[in-house]
């Protein structure tokens, strides 16, 4: 009787040990598709030029390059948009870039990009999944706010199968917070009236 006791026993520490081995490797692939997925990201915001809008840029002698420093900050607080004559945006016009490609300015008024990083006050850090998966197939902020403006091609990239985006959130999310609130936008009549 003892022995049987003493052979269920190990049997269970021996199942126990097992589990336990196939727990940890279940935890370790997790982990390493949550880094294929943020790797997956990556690259699909690279290919997707969102550092073209999203990314201050430092002028050089080829034109500008991203800043490093700033990747997917959005349109610096502290830049204001150049003084401009507001007829060359009327509709059927001209459409205006910052130097540093980060705000534009056409029909619709002057828009600024985004602040992509997890920052929890001034970029995307409270946001959810859903809220983000919202805004680009919705041209919503959240998924239900204000709309996104030109030249962000939302309707484009809201084409994107979920688990693309959801990818594209993991790198988001994977990135150092960066603190930069972006300017509002300004409507066209407001720019008129000045």
């Amino acid at each position: 009787m003892q022995k049987k006791r003493a052979l269920s026993g190990m049997s269970l520490v021996v199942i126990l040990s097992v589990l336990f081995l196939i727990s940890c490797g279940k935890q370790q692939s997790s982990t390493e598709m949550k880094q294929s997925q943020v790797e997956r990201g990556k690259y699909l915001v690279t290919i997707g030029g969102c550092n073209d809008c999203h990314s201050p840029k430092i002028i050089t002698e080829q034109g500008p390059v991203p800043d490093e420093k700033r990747l997917l900050s959005g349109h610096p607080a502290d830049e204001s948009f150049a003084e401009f004559d507001p007829k060359l945006v009327a509709p059927g016009k001209w459409i205006l870039f910052s130097q540093t490609l980060t705000a534009a300015a056409g029909p619709w008024g002057i828009s600024y990009a985004a602040n992509l990083t997890p920052d929890n006050d001034t970029g995307i850090g409270l946001w959810e999944e859903k809220h983000f998966i919202g805004a680009l197939r919705n041209g919503k902020h959240m998924g239900e706010g204000r709309p996104i403006l030109p030249p962000m091609p939302w309707p484009m990239i809201g084409q994107m199968n979920d688990a693309d985006m959801k990818a594209v959130f993991a790198y988001l999310k994977s990135l150092p917070p960066i603190k930069n609130r972006v300017p509002t936008p300004v409507p066209l009549d407001e720019i008129m009236s000045k």
